[in-house]
């Protein structure tokens, strides 16, 4: 009964991995604080979750200010917050460019953006953790945080994976070790997702050749991602702290 309770915040809740473990999050009796800065979808994610336990927040989260009033917002709806999910995934006009491309001005924001925003992220959540002395922090890395792309799968594509994402996934899964650590014995724990390829409208003979590197599905979705992190969330992986879990299919094996 008391997991019925509890309340989720999720950063990036427009996403596809935010917006799958909303759904999944109310069917199992938790509330929901999603917070996006795309307001006309958050809108739309609300009422089609059609749920008096979910509450959204419109803003950019990357700002520190935004992300006190995203928190301060949902203690004030929902009386507290028991864990947060960091799903954010800013990117700039440059993202997505060839590494020979790189433009320094758009690999700053993106550096800052992703990987910096989610550093002021756990540094906000966990003053609060500290001064309810409990919580949970669960961030999201990728299979390409532990290793690098398979450059095979985007020959002659017009998609590529930026040198910068494997540098920030990279640093999500460092970040995660250091603040599990550095809240020892603190009833605070923090754990990293990573998972593989997810699926967003790539060319045909990608997921093709994506699947050929994998056990048996290939690209997941948005769902597959959540079941994990509600697993990260309950009891059931109580003494699970520090971890990067990776999700990926095989791809990374």
């Amino acid at each position: 009964m008391k997991k019925q309770r509890e309340v989720i915040a999720i950063t990036g809740g427009c996403g596809r991995i935010g917006s799958a473990l909303a759904e999944d999050l109310l069917k199992n009796g938790y509330k929901v604080l999603l917070g996006d800065i795309n307001k006309a979808k958050l809108v739309k994610i609300k009422k089609k979750l059609n749920s008096q336990n979910v509450e959204i927040f419109i803003g950019d989260l990357t700002i520190k200010k935004n992300i006190d009033k995203f928190l301060s917002f949902g203690q004030k709806k929902f009386k507290k917050i028991d864990s947060a999910v960091c799903c954010s995934y800013p990117s700039s006009k440059g993202w997505g460019s060839k590494f020979e491309d790189l433009k320094e001005n758009f690999l700053k924001e993106d550096l800052n953006k992703q990987l910096g925003a989610t550093i002021i992220f756990c540094q906000r959540i966990m003053r609060y953790f500290s001064k309810i002395k409990k919580g949970n922090l669960i961030l999201i890395s990728s299979v390409q945080g532990i290793q690098p792309p398979k450059f095979e799968h985007y020959r002659n594509l017009k998609i590529n994976s930026p040198i910068e994402y494997s540098a920030i996934k990279s640093g999500i899964i460092s970040v995660t070790k250091y603040l599990s650590k550095y809240y020892k014995n603190k009833n605070i724990r923090v754990n990293c997702v990573s998972p593989g390829g997810i699926v967003d409208k790539q060319p045909n003979l990608f997921i093709k050749r994506y699947k050929k590197s994998c056990n048996s599905k290939g690209l997941l979705n948005g769902q597959d991602i959540s079941k994990l992190i509600l697993f990260l969330l309950s009891d059931k992986s109580k003494y699970i702290t520090g971890q990067n879990l990776v999700i990926d299919d095989g791809w990374s094996l």
